[in-house]
């Protein structure tokens, strides 16, 4: 169900990623890293900031990195899809950490569905980035844009493999943003943080 975000701007579903067994390569795709943290979008206002989960659940114990986010945006009003992480002394995602509490929170957008009360979920992924990149001046402390490649899914799946991350998702550059459209996850089956995760959900607000 979903709970209460700024009256001026529209309700998004997210998407939903698809699992696929394993990683390809394709010049009409951009590969992005599988970053390890709490999925959410971000509505911004100039008067607010409000947090909506996957599921469309409220994410209220993030409300003070919404403000920081929002202070980091080159806009007033902005709906952001990205991940919400916690960062360790090196920079590193620790998913424990941020079930904790602990670790410095950070969010890394990849995806604009909207700005300044333009609706851009109709325009290419391509053209999104573009916006994107255009209201993040720079990478912060508490923010910044997720890196992507063209083409090369084996490659960026090979970098997340030797770098114990959570895996890779592929995007199709024309696609535009619709429950509908497909996005498929490829995750590192060594990945070392997977261990005993389900037990951080018990009893945890979503």
């Amino acid at each position: 169900m979903w709970t209460r975000k700024p009256a001026a701007l529209p309700d998004v579903e997210p998407i939903l990623p698809q699992a696929r067994a394993q990683p390809f390569d394709d010049p009409d795709y951009l590969f992005e890293p599988k970053y390890d943290g709490v999925r959410g979008l971000l509505y911004v206002t100039r008067k607010d900031c409000h947090w909506r989960s996957e599921s469309g659940g409220d994410l209220r114990r993030f409300q003070e990195l919404g403000y920081w986010v929002r202070e980091e945006l080159a806009v007033k009003e902005a709906i952001l899809d990205g991940e919400i992480l916690a960062l360790d002394p090196e920079g590193r995602q620790d998913f424990r950490a941020l079930m904790a509490g602990q670790g410095n929170l950070h969010y890394t957008a990849f995806d604009v569905l909207w700005v300044n009360g333009r609706d851009l979920r109709r325009w290419p992924l391509t053209r999104r980035k573009k916006e994107l990149q255009g209201i993040i001046w720079a990478t912060s402390t508490v923010l910044s844009q997720a890196f992507s490649i063209e083409h090369r899914g084996r490659d960026l799946y090979r970098t997340a493999e030797r770098l114990d991350l959570e895996g890779i998702v592929s995007k199709r550059k024309t696609d535009i943003y619709r429950r509908e459209t497909v996005w498929y996850i490829v995750r590192n089956q060594a990945y070392t943080q997977m261990a005993g995760r389900r037990e951080l959900f018990r009893g945890r607000p979503r």
